[in-house]
């Protein structure tokens, strides 16, 4: 069995490799959102300052291993058979349940995930001894319940702490620095960005020292005891660096002091989280060295020695730290959990990740009503200095230098903040062995911080709030979904045994694989879709192409949803049209996408070219109403077949089919008319719309008949009424893009000449032009 035991301890590692490349994904939004966000240098740059501040804050893990090994469990209660079972099903279930989190670009804790998980997997063991051995204890004896809770409520503590913090320092810098901070930076900006560093010098290495790896006990107490001379020194030290490099080499202090905080956060990140991949993989190692020494049975062996003191070598925690850095420059989930915080935290509005909800609605309306009756209250000359200092005037004008680059979502100041206050709450809490999540302590010093420097606004405040409650409700999800997995895993492991073991290892390696593909297909779309909308200045010829892809796009899937939808009703076939209706989703929200980000297509549009930005609007208007309309059809068909209400007649389906039909044929000609810009057919095909206004008019006269008849009931009646209803609003918006888009070549100058009469060879020819 040792050879058994050996394979699965290399099974453990290879598993948290996988963790690490996952882990990091999604942990990257906590050290670079701030410096990224705000622009602090370029991306690689600051992924460089990172990757060694993770190489660096990898050593500082040591101390903290052990809450893997005794943190959540009674080791000594449990024989080495057991315990590797355990270790086993954590790192299958963390494996899987992070990269479902990366996957959907949604940051969670790796920290709670961790804990939950080994509570589950031990509260599976132990539940599994209690029935199975006559012997055993009872389940609370089993559990570390004491140190379980400590850790549970220090995460949840840690919530609350770091968004209130964030609010207070966040707040008073922008009270003193304001907007335009530029004057007062140059006064104060050397011990503002002194002080910063000292703190974080402080936490990161005087308090953090104890839990490195490489440091002697007699360093340790040497640094312990000069603490009052270090940070002086460290203060004066910044100080004047920070002078020196500001005026006499022109060196921006806040870019300094964000990336210093970036280092800082990095290797934080580090020392807290590394336990989260490594410690449970390092946990039975040590367990599988203690029982290949005994020469017992691993039934036999109870595993005593975990209970201990165990040094984790300092080589293991480099190469997981190398690891980390190389995921953290190849992870392009990476990039999408940093998104994330950076849409709920940019300081401007435009497209929202999160929809509106009814909670969001109530937070947002409970806090306008406060803060109203509050500022009632206040002297009028403490908020006018408010308002002054809290001007973004200055940020806005800023953001406009950015013509042909996306400007930074918030300005140097709320970055620093942001970096100098989550580093050092989690410095705390790794120096008291209390496992903070950080990405909880990130997330919400930065949305503290949003909210304080008035990023949550009128126009948005709504939208950020459900994304924020939406992170946090995925939070609560990831504990309770670590448990139960982890529960469940154990339990196959125990009674599946090798079989067991082997299949739910490849069925994890095969869920990582196929998540990646997803993702990889969804970026590939999202970033070519960017650059579409961000490629400069656009042309009259680019802005036509890409509304007549548009069309092309939209009016083919409508037709064939539709069709699908109508053949599904004719057999009464549920599982179609639930696969209809799925399929109608990403077009829905494609549309809505193409709605919000109307205004910065139109950004690229230069003056002389409005009309056919006009002309862009339109046709975005129109197919999103027609998608109302197609959605009507959908549902409603749905409905009907789902409540078990009597089908329709055979000649009603074929009605349906035959205006359909009509309908198609006018989607096709539209979109040869966009690209052939044939005015002739646009008219003729204008002028035709009487053919479906007559054939749905003459269904509905056939449908009166039918009531008057008793042929069909009130379900049937309302049914295909609202389908003709719908497809005569389909055939009217098709026709309105059709003579917007001819009233555009049709129109004249002042000197009664045709405005675009050399575009139609340049849109034929497929020419771009387009300015620089």
């Amino acid at each position: 069995m040792e050879a058994f035991y050996l394979i699965l301890i290399i099974v453990l590692f290879i598993l948290a490799i996988s963790d690490l490349v996952v882990g990091v994904s999604n942990d990257a939004v906590n050290f670079l959102n701030a410096a990224v966000g705000a622009k602090a240098s370029s991306f690689k740059i600051i992924l460089m300052v990172a990757a060694f501040g993770i190489v660096i804050g990898a050593t500082f893990s040591s101390g903290m291993m052990e809450v893997a090994r005794k943190g959540i469990f009674h080791p000594e209660l449990f024989y080495f058979s057991e315990i590797i079972i355990l270790f086993l099903a954590v790192m299958v279930t963390d494996v899987i349940l992070l990269d479902m989190f990366n996957t959907y670009g949604m940051p969670t804790s790796t920290t709670v995930s961790i804990v939950f998980e080994l509570l589950g997997a031990a509260v599976a063991v132990s539940t599994i001894k209690i029935f199975t051995d006559p012997n055993a204890l009872h389940l609370y004896e089993y559990i570390n319940s004491a140190k379980a809770m400590a850790i549970i409520s220090g995460i949840l503590l840690s919530v609350f702490v770091a968004f209130t913090i964030g609010i207070i320092a966040q707040y008073l810098s922008r009270l003193f620095f304001s907007f335009d901070y530029s004057h007062r930076m140059k006064k104060f900006g050397p011990v503002w960005g002194g002080l910063g560093i000292m703190a974080i010098t402080y936490f990161m290495l005087i308090k953090g020292a104890k839990g490195a790896s490489f440091m002697s006990a007699e360093l340790i107490v040497s640094i312990t005891e000069n603490t009052e001379m270090l940070l002086l020194g460290s203060l004066i030290l910044w100080t004047v660096i920070l002078y020196l490099l500001n005026n006499f080499f022109k060196v921006d202090i806040l870019k300094v002091l964000v990336l210093v905080g970036t280092f800082a956060l990095s290797m934080a990140f580090a020392g807290n989280d590394l336990v989260n991949f490594i410690g449970v993989p390092l946990a039975g190692l040590n367990a599988y060295q203690l029982y290949a020494a005994s020469g017992t049975l691993g039934s036999e062996y109870l595993m005593s020695g975990l209970a201990g003191q165990v040094p984790t070598p300092t080589i293991l925690l480099l190469i997981a730290g190398v690891i980390m850095v190389v995921t953290l420059y190849i992870s392009s989930k990476a990039r999408s959990v940093v998104q994330t915080s950076l849409d709920l935290a940019r300081q401007d509005e435009g497209r929202e990740r999160f929809a509106s909800s009814l909670l969001s609605r109530k937070v947002v309306r409970s806090f306008n009503t406060l803060a109203t009756s509050v500022n009632g209250r206040l002297p009028k000359s403490w908020k006018n200095y408010v308002e002054k200092q809290f001007d973004q005037t200055a940020f806005i004008a800023r953001q406009v230098q950015y013509k042909e680059d996306t400007p930074p979502s918030f300005d140097m100041i709320r970055a620093s903040v942001t970096l100098v206050t989550a580093s050092i709450l989690i410095a705390i809490g790794t120096n008291l062995k209390l496992p903070l999540s950080t990405t909880y302590v990130t997330f919400m010093v930065f949305m503290g911080a949003s909210l304080a420097d008035r990023a949550w606004g009128r126009e948005s405040a709504v939208y950020r709030v459900t994304g924020v409650l939406s992170v946090i409700g995925g939070w609560f999800f990831t504990a309770l979904s670590a448990f139960i997995m982890a529960f469940l895993v154990a339990c196959v492991f125990y009674f599946g045994g090798i079989a067991g073991i082997a299949g739910m290892v490849l069925l994890a390696g095969y869920l990582v694989y196929r998540t990646h593909r997803y993702h990889k297909e969804r970026m590939d779309e999202q970033e070519a879709y960017e650059a579409r909308l961000t490629d400069g200045e656009m042309s009259k010829v680019d802005v036509i192409h890409l509304f007549s892809e548009h069309l092309e796009t939209f009016l083919n899937h409508f037709s064939t949803l539709i069709q699908q939808s109508i053949d599904a009703l004719g057999k009464e076939d549920l599982k179609s049209f639930r696969e209809t209706l799925k399929a109608f989703k990403p077009i829905q929200d494609k549309l809505h996408l193409l709605k919000m980000d109307a205004s910065q297509v139109l950004d690229g549009v230069s003056d002389e070219e409005l009309e056919v930005g006009h002309l862009y609007m339109l046709v975005v208007d129109y197919l999103h109403e027609m998608s109302k309309g197609v959605r009507s059809i959908l549902k409603s068909n749905f409905d009907h077949v789902d409540n078990q209400h009597k089908p329709l007649l055979p000649v009603q389906i074929e009605e349906l089919k035959n205006i359909h039909e009509l309908l198609i044929d006018r989607y096709k000609t539209s979109i040869l008319i966009f690209k052939r810009v044939d005015l002739e057919e646009a008219e003729a095909l204008t002028s035709s719309l009487y053919t479906v206004l007559k054939a749905t008019r003459r269904a509905r006269k056939n449908q009166i008949k039918r009531i008057q008849n008793h042929e069909v009931g009130t379900r049937n009646s309302h049914l295909f009424l609202n389908q003709l209803s719908e497809m005569r609003n389909l055939a009217l918006f098709a026709n309105r893009i059709v003579d917007a888009y001819k009233d555009l070549f049709l129109s004249k100058d002042k000197n009664g000449e045709s405005t675009y009469a050399t575009l139609v060879e340049d849109i034929k020819n497929g020419s771009t032009h387009k300015s620089k």
